[in-house]
């Protein structure tokens, strides 16, 4: 997809949630603490900045679309199996005064 094609996708998107919970531009646009001119430029598929974006999907609460970003650390299986080369295989008997036998 070219960047307009993204751009009118990302704004069909919030168009579509903004009818589908019956805000208007005005209400949308005050509540996301941005004007109706910038709001309808984002739902025309005109460049905005990312602020303006995530204001908006908050306000519409679909910043849940954001986790596509999430970076999950990988590790590497080297790193992995000398951590597991380290951990303890066994327990220890160490012996303690209240285990010892009593002097009697």
């Amino acid at each position: 997809m070219s960047d307009q094609a993204l751009a009118s996708h990302i704004g069909a998107f919030i168009k579509h949630h903004r009818l589908d919970q019956n805000k208007t531009q005005d209400v949308l646009s005050i509540e996301a603490g941005i004007s109706r001119s910038t709001l309808s430029l984002l739902e025309r598929g005109e460049p905005v900045t990312l602020a303006t974006l995530i204001q908006v999907l908050r306000v519409l609460n679909q910043l849940q679309i954001l986790g596509a970003f999430e970076v999950h650390q990988r590790i590497s299986p080297l790193v992995l199996a000398k951590a597991e080369m380290g951990k303890r295989k066994r327990a220890r008997n160490t012996k303690t005064k209240s285990l010892e036998k009593p002097d009697w």
